[in-house]
């Protein structure tokens, strides 16, 4: 591809994706001159690493979920043969049991398969705190290195001030990166766009930047509409998450089904959607979707959008926007707020 048509493609998806149309098909016909197996599970650009992920990602909280720790290391471990590459995680996920499980079912040369994630903690701490649960994590994840390390949950109105302050966790993943013990950085959260915005105009160079992309988002506070665009104006990687809203309501109430829901997050031009799968069962219907991958026509995005747009218009179905019920209690801690359950 020379250079002009490249350039010329790039910008017609930002474009397009800001009238709301999905551009992924273009990313993944760019990789290279040999064809997937038609069922395989599509492989995109990392931004502009050079790396590539699997289109669909392995949400790390919903793997602590089961009571029993082997349901999660069957599905991370049937996940990564059947193809996904990319685990997403956070040092405070279940307490760290996430982590733990993750690594149990990277053992057996399994690391070597893996795009492996988890994120970093410290709601306006320091450095030092930051570096700590680095070293929690690896060791969890019974590893030497991650492949991308991200600043969790940027929720509150001085999370981007308390991230780059002086001594702040952003100074953390620079060192992390000399150090060789992250590979990439980013930072992620579900609140607002502006925060995701606040923290970009930093200029600090992100690899990845992890947000809330549905149908619902589509039309509501839209990252799609207002952070996307940017994110893939600066050749980062953009990272989508509840795609099924985060506690997939809309699914239970028939608003739509798993298969449009996930469809349209994976059509949209990100390197990966990660999902959280607390089955076997879940894990084969996402498998299902995601083999062979069709990204849906601009037409058929819009149509769904705008069929849900008067749902979405409350942010009943994207709760992680509009309250704190999706916040997590070590965010929640940091600035004031009572944990979960003690709301009363």
């Amino acid at each position: 591809m020379d250079s002009s048509r490249r350039e010329f493609l790039q910008l017609a998806g930002i474009a397009a994706l800001a009238a709301g149309a999905g551009v992924a098909g273009e990313a993944e016909a760019d990789q290279g001159s040999a064809a997937p197996a038609p069922d395989a599970i599509p492989m995109r650009p990392f931004g502009k690493t050079g790396v590539k992920v699997s289109a669909l990602g392995i949400g790390g909280f919903h793997i602590g979920a089961p009571k029993d720790e082997q349901v999660g290391i069957r599905i991370i471990q049937e996940a990564l043969d059947a193809g996904i590459n990319f685990l997403d995680n956070a040092w405070d996920y279940n307490k760290g049991r996430s982590e733990e499980i993750m690594g149990k079912a990277l053992q057996g040369g399994r690391r070597d398969k893996a795009f492996l994630m988890t994120k970093v903690c410290t709601h306006g701490r320091g450095k030092d705190v930051a570096m700590k649960q680095l070293e929690d994590s690896l060791r969890r994840l019974q590893t030497d290195h991650l492949d991308l390390w991200q600043i969790h949950e940027v929720v509150y109105a001085n999370d981007p001030e308390l991230h780059f302050k002086k001594g702040g966790v952003v100074e953390a993943l620079e060192l992390a990166k000399k150090q060789g013990k992250v590979r990439f950085v980013g930072f992620t959260g579900h609140k607002h766009p502006d925060l995701h915005l606040e923290m970009l105009r930093h200029g600090f160079p992100f690899d990845a930047v992890q947000m809330p992309l549905n149908v619902f988002d589509g039309t509501f506070r839209s990252f799609e509409q207002r952070v996307l665009p940017e994110v893939l104006r600066r050749k980062m990687a953009p990272l989508g998450m509840k795609s099924l809203s985060g506690n997939a309501e809309p699914v239970k109430k028939g608003v739509v089904t798993p298969q449009e829901a996930i469809r349209y997050a994976m059509s949209l031009p990100v390197a990966v959607t990660i999902s959280g799968i607390d089955s076997p069962e879940v894990l084969q219907q996402n498998l299902a979707i995601a083999r062979g991958f069709k990204p849906m026509t601009k037409e058929e995005m819009a149509a769904l959008r705008n069929r849900v747009a008067p749902l979405a218009a409350d942010g009943r179905f994207e709760l992680f926007k509009t309250s704190m019920q999706f916040d997590g209690n070590e965010g929640r801690e940091q600035h004031g707020f009572p944990p979960q359950g003690q709301l009363g």
